[in-house]
């Protein structure tokens, strides 16, 4: 068996707890978008003209502009755990999808759905700083 490709119990831990990441996320999106939609239309109860002070509605923006920000970065670790789910079924994961080489083991127990090695990540992340 190649370096880079798992035994199935192993895909199967990878696979489970990639779903369990996956709905937690779910999860966490779901209570934003519930504490964001105070009165059920996504509305707020009081705007700037109608009583609320500027400081408060400023302060309330902030936190829906947060909120907002949060649930996109969740959107974007849905899509990556997809992938990796993907990959998964593909055959494919614990590969690097820039190299091809194996992804070592320590760094998919600590990021699950990542799908590039740490010389790749590296190079990646030289070049985005370099822009």
């Amino acid at each position: 068996m190649p370096q880079n490709q798992m035994d199935e119990k192993k895909l199967e831990q990878y696979k489970k707890a990639l779903l369990n990441l996956k709905e937690r996320v779910l999860h966490d999106i779901k209570n934003m978008d519930t504490s964001n939609s105070i009165n059920g239309t996504g509305a707020p109860e009081n705007t700037v003209g109608h009583g609320m002070h500027m400081a408060d509605a400023a302060s309330d923006m902030y936190d829906r502009e947060f909120s907002l920000n949060l649930a996109s970065n969740d959107r974007e670790l849905l899509q990556k755990i997809d992938e990796a789910l993907s990959r998964i079924e593909k055959n494919s994961f614990g590969q690097c999808v820039h190299c091809g080489g194996g992804i070592p083991v320590a760094r998919l127990k600590a990021i699950p759905y990542v799908d590039t090695c740490l010389k790749c990540q590296e190079e990646i992340e030289a070049k985005m700083n370099k822009v």
